[in-house]
């Protein structure tokens, strides 16, 4: 009942948003005397506004189709070298470029898409030759594809690198953004275990629930005080039958969508505010930055319920990991093993996602590692999404990134 009332509103907003993106457009028209006094120009914003947030939205797209490498402009395309019903791998190839570090970027599989991090790959374009985790929309997997849970997204990760290793370099560099700080650590230390020939020369991890015991946030918070069963009643719905994953069981992405929204609400609507007092002044360049920060803020997708229950359970409640607890298909997933993989854990002074401490706990049970192998920084003024986008990780941020994936590469 859940998603089918979710589905309802959404075609009712979506009719509602293209009328009101129709009248914008009638009221900003030249032809039309209102757009030019009285209170055309201040309606036609406010339904601009309305417009934006309700219009429906998909799966964006990367659009990075150049980057600059020594001052010259070099075309780059996407490329799919690895398919799985529930993730691909996806290349950004450089035309013309041989060689240079291998860099794995893994996207969160968290309710938003991979190009959320498509500032995060545009600024590493240039030092290396990256590769992103591209997770799919879990409504969009037949139920015949089977099930996918932490477990699986840790094959995956293993997987991914061992392909990534196959030619040149054997040992590529991995990036993680938040949630997937945890698996992949977990298969690093596995990979470690086993002296896996394709194991990564350096880890980043960047604002990643490690152990979520230290300064918790209002994410954490929401994850321990309610018994495990609450979530399998309550945030668990049933996909429609108007979508090809129809009858799996899914954590919504809308669900997610409506949380962290409501975490900062009063932050969303001075956002608001400001695009449409930009509209009304006709700073189109003002509005647009909003625009496509909640273009792609609100394009959401499902996850497993057995992927997004597992999580719940193994780091946020029991904090499996650093408590040296952690399970992976009844192996033992041991951070001790972990000998010669760099580890840079990167945290971010006002994030309200993953608190100050939470990822710099990988560096403490990594304890087989030499100290020279590890770094810890702390991005002062910086919140969860600066530290993966915007002027604050291109400039301050990356060359840490790019140093750490210099001093341990070959």
């Amino acid at each position: 009942m859940l998603y089918d009332a979710y589905e309802i509103q959404r075609s009712l907003l979506a009719g509602a948003s293209a009328l009101a993106n129709f009248s914008a457009g009638l009221l900003n028209n030249p032809a039309n005397p209102f757009a030019y006094f009285g209170g055309g120009p201040v309606m036609a914003s406010a339904l601009e506004v309305f417009a934006h947030a309700s219009a429906p939205r998909g799966k964006p797209e990367f659009g990075l189709d150049h980057t600059e490498i020594d001052g010259k402009l070099v075309d780059v395309h996407e490329e799919i070298v690895l398919r799985r019903p529930f993730g691909q791998l996806k290349r950004f190839a450089r035309a013309g470029v041989e060689g240079g570090p291998k860099l794995l970027i893994v996207a969160p599989m968290s309710g938003h898409y991979a190009t959320l991090l498509r500032g995060t790959v545009e600024r590493m374009l240039p030092v290396a030759d990256v590769y992103i985790t591209d997770w799919r929309d879990a409504k969009l997997v037949p139920l015949a594809d089977g099930r996918f849970d932490l477990d699986d997204y840790i094959d995956y990760l293993i997987e991914f690198m061992a392909f990534m290793g196959k030619d040149g370099d054997p040992r590529p560099h991995v990036l993680a953004v938040c949630q997937p700080s945890v698996p992949v650590y977990a298969a690093v230390s596995l990979m470690s275990a086993d002296e896996h020939p394709n194991r990564p020369r350096t880890l980043t991890m960047m604002g990643g629930p490690i152990d979520t015991r230290e300064a918790p946030t209002a994410v954490n918070t929401l994850a321990t005080e309610r018994p495990f069963s609450w979530f399998e009643q309550n945030v668990i719905a049933t996909i429609p039958m108007s979508y090809p994953g129809a009858g799996r069981k899914v954590y919504p992405g809308f669900l997610q969508l409506a949380g962290f929204m409501t975490m900062n609400l009063g932050n969303h609507m001075i956002s608001h505010w400001e695009m449409f007092k930009h509209l009304v002044q006709g700073d189109d360049e003002g509005a647009e930055a909003t625009m496509s920060f909640y273009e792609e803020y609100r394009s959401v997708c499902d996850m497993t319920a057995e992927f997004y229950l597992q999580t719940i359970d193994t780091v946020f409640q029991a904090h499996a990991l650093p408590k040296g607890e952690m399970l992976h298909r009844g192996r033992k997933v041991d951070p001790g093993a972990i000998k010669d993989v760099a580890l840079l854990a990167v945290e971010g002074e006002k994030d309200d996602i993953s608190g100050i401490g939470q990822t710099k706990a990988a560096l403490t049970i990594a304890t087989g590692l030499p100290e020279a192998m590890k770094q810890y920084h702390l991005a002062e003024g910086v919140g969860h999404y600066g530290i993966f986008n915007g002027s604050k990780w291109r400039n301050r941020i990356a060359p840490i990134v790019e140093q750490w994936m210099a001093a341990h590469t070959g």
